[in-house]
This record gives C-alpha cells, sequence and structure tokens, in this order.
C-alpha cells in the first residue's frame, strides 16, 4: 500500500519523467516519434528476409506471425535495458534530492508501454494489410498488456537495483537476452518444437506472453485463459518481490553515487 501511496502522492512527477522518457528517446532526432514504427519495422524486414528466404521457413503469413511476435518482444528488452541503468543515469538526483526512487522504474515501464501501445499500431496495420481482420479477441488485448506491464515492472524493480551495487549485471542483461530471444517462440513457431523442448519452453513467462498475443492477432483464437490466469498471479508475486527489493537496496543508492 506504501508503494500506491507514493505513487498517488508524487503523480505529478511521475507524469513529468514519464514524458520526459519518451521525449528524451527521441531527443534531437529528426524523425521523433516515427522511429516508433521504423525501428520494428527495420527489424521485421530482416527477419522476414533471412527465414523465409534463407532458412526457409514455411509459416504462413510470417511477416504476421513475426510482427506479433517482435514488437511485444522489442516493448521487454527496451524496457529491461532501460531499467538496468535508469538508477545509475539519475544518479545526481538520486543522491541531491528526496523522492520515492521507485517512481523512476515506474517511469521507464510506463513509457515503454505507451511506446509499445504506439508500435501495436503497426501489427493493426499487418493484419489488415494482408487481409486477416480483427477478430472479436482483440478485447483480452489490454489484459495481455497489462500482464507484461506488471511481469516487467517487477523485472525493473530487481535489475534497477541490483545494477546499482553490481555495475557489470547491466552488460550481462544484454547477453542474456539475446540468449533468451531465441529462447522465445518470435521468429519459429511452438509446434516446431521437439516436445521435449517446449516444457523447457513452458517456464519462460515471456514465450506465454508472445503466445497470448499472436493468439488474437494472428490466430484470431481465444487465448488461454488458465495461463493468462497464472501468468497474472506470477507477474503479481514478482512485482512484489521485485519492490520488496528495490525497498531494501533504495537505502544505499545515495552512498554509491
Amino acid at each position: 500500500m506504501n508503494l500506491f501511496k507514493n505513487i498517488y502522492n508524487y503523480r505529478e512527477l511521475l507524469k513529468t519523467n514519464v514524458q520526459k522518457e519518451i521525449r528524451g528517446r527521441y531527443k534531437n532526432s529528426f524523425l521523433g516519434i516515427l522511429w516508433s514504427f521504423l525501428n520494428p519495422l527495420l527489424q521485421i524486414a530482416v527477419y522476414a528476409i533471412i527465414f523465409p528466404l534463407i532458412m526457409k521457413t514455411q509459416q504462413e503469413y510470417y511477416v504476421i506471425f513475426l510482427c506479433v511476435g517482435l514488437i511485444p518482444w522489442t516493448y521487454f528488452t527496451t524496457t529491461i535495458t532501460q531499467s538496468a541503468s535508469n538508477i545509475i543515469a539519475n544518479g545526481n538526483i538520486v543522491k541531491k534530492v528526496y523522492f520515492p526512487r521507485e517512481i523512476l522504474p515506474i517511469s521507464v515501464v510506463t513509457s515503454t508501454t505507451v511506446n509499445f501501445l504506439i508500435s501495436s499500431l503497426i501489427i493493426l496495420a499487418f493484419v489488415l494489410g494482408y487481409g486477416l481482420g480483427i477478430s472479436k479477441y482483440i478485447i483480452f488485448f489490454p489484459i495481455i498488456v497489462l500482464i507484461q506491464y506488471i511481469f516487467s515492472l517487477g523485472v525493473a524493480f530487481i535489475i534497477s537495483s541490483v545494477t546499482v551495487y553490481l555495475r557489470d549485471l547491466e552488460h550481462l542483461i544484454a547477453i542474456a537476452l539475446q540468449v533468451l530471444f531465441y529462447a522465445t517462440p518470435i521468429v519459429y513457431s511452438l509446434e516446431t518444437l521437439p516436445q521435449e523442448f517446449r516444457g523447457i519452453m513452458g517456464l519462460n513467462p515471456m514465450a506465454h506472453i508472445i503466445t497470448a498475443y499472436r493468439s488474437i492477432f494472428y490466430d484470431k483464437a481465444m487465448p488461454d485463459l488458465t495461463m493468462l490466469g497464472i501468468l497474472f498471479v506470477i507477474s503479481i508475486v514478482l512485482c512484489i518481490i521485485g519492490y520488496i527489493i528495490f525497498n531494501k537496496l533504495q537505502k544505499g543508492f545515495a552512498e554509491e553515487f
């Protein structure tokens, strides 16, 4: 409850920080917010050439299949990488001015969520452009986004606080995300894996989140509600644990700068 109280009391600071994060991402950029569309489009173009043409992927409507997986994944990785350096980047403010430190990771996760929602227009454009259309199951989109938001926030709390004391963690995270990319069904379908690997893949929450997005946009089917419920509980628990860790470690932040 202390977390919600701090967010409410410092809501203007949170709003300002979110705006700063969004504007800062495209500061001095000629194309500005258009990069929210260009970045994922360029990534999609690269993978759409490599996998169908070079690696002979036979997935139907592969561009849409790839788009629905890659954009949520980019949202997750951007959140994690920015969270890793967030407290360190604001070190001068942290040691001079009092404010709830949790505002910083919350600002990062919220700003990347806004950016993701803008980028999601690309998914709609591809789905409509290729004639797949939009199904009634799109109503589950806000629920899936909420689950990913809470999950990402839990990870952000942990990473942003631990990195203050272990600066090498920032570099290790970049490597871990590269490995996790191929351990998540983004450029391939889960059904193409041998049965024994699917169980291991089931331990990866992002694999289920990506699958949920694919269900509503690509398959036009009901997502696995049981799995969404499990993911929601896991995300809440992770967020609580993450906040507890953050709250304990933040007491020594100022001494590290």
